[in-house]
């Protein structure tokens, strides 16, 4: 049966109170402070999303651009760092996580993340194509977990967290993307990541043509879906 577009439009209007952020790490079973390793962002109280692709908040989305967070917390390679979501991930649509090493000379706190620095070490997608009932493994998360891969660089980076929510993605413009950016400095990775060919820049990874960010969730029936970026790198 068609997806009738009042069905469609009441969906929308309904998850317009689910808009999310991600301002706390989870730790030892205790969720930090607002904003204490993770930079403020600017929608702390709209919750309201990153919608053009180009925009220069796509790197971070932060409220004060070049303000670092007061922390930058210690993660092993290998172990895993967990944002605590505001309030839930209340939208469909897949998850990913990037990393930015911080050059020579800076800090996770004074990198600005610009330039063709990201690598993606994490990406989800739907179960249930086909079927008009997809399901991402992040819809109604209360926190959410990258781990760090075993394989890269010691030092200090910038772990981005991206839930790109489909539920207007039918037109340009229509995807919302939720960003926050965490300061972790790693150790114990073997250094031996290749990242030839996979790193790229935010803003300039995405277009809002992408098969990933222009998707009818809704009808027609949804039988594939794209992740939009660079492949995940993998050790």
């Amino acid at each position: 049966m068609k997806f009738s577009t009042s069905v469609a439009l009441g969906l929308a209007a309904a998850s317009a109170q689910a808009h999310y952020t991600f301002p706390r790490y989870v730790s030892g079973g205790s969720v930090s402070p607002d904003w204490q390793a993770i930079r403020t962002t600017e929608n702390k109280y709209s919750h309201g999303p990153v919608t053009d692709v180009n925009s220069a908040a796509m790197t971070c989305y932060e409220e004060s651009p070049g303000r670092g967070a007061p922390q930058t917390i210690n993660v092993q390679a290998g172990g895993t760092f967990t944002f605590d979501v505001d309030t839930n991930i209340g939208h469909p649509g897949p998850l990913h996580f990037y990393l930015a090493k911080v050059p020579a000379g800076q800090t996770a706190a004074t990198f600005d993340g610009k330039g063709a620095v990201w690598f993606k070490i994490y990406q989800d997608g739907p179960s249930g194509l086909g079927t008009g009932n997809l399901k991402w493994p992040s819809d109604g998360k209360k926190t959410v977990t990258a781990t760090i891969p075993s394989c890269v660089q010691n030092g200090e980076y910038l772990l981005r967290v991206e839930h790109i929510a489909l539920h207007s993605a039918g037109s340009v413009g229509g995807a919302q993307i939720y960003i926050a950016c965490a300061q972790i400095n790693v150790s114990g990775g073997s250094g031996t990541i290749n990242t030839n060919g996979a790193l790229v820049s935010f803003p300039g990874a995405y277009k809002a043509t992408d098969p990933g960010i222009l998707f009818q969730l809704y009808w027609p029936v949804p039988t594939s879906y794209v992740n939009p970026g660079p492949r995940v790198v993998t050790c």
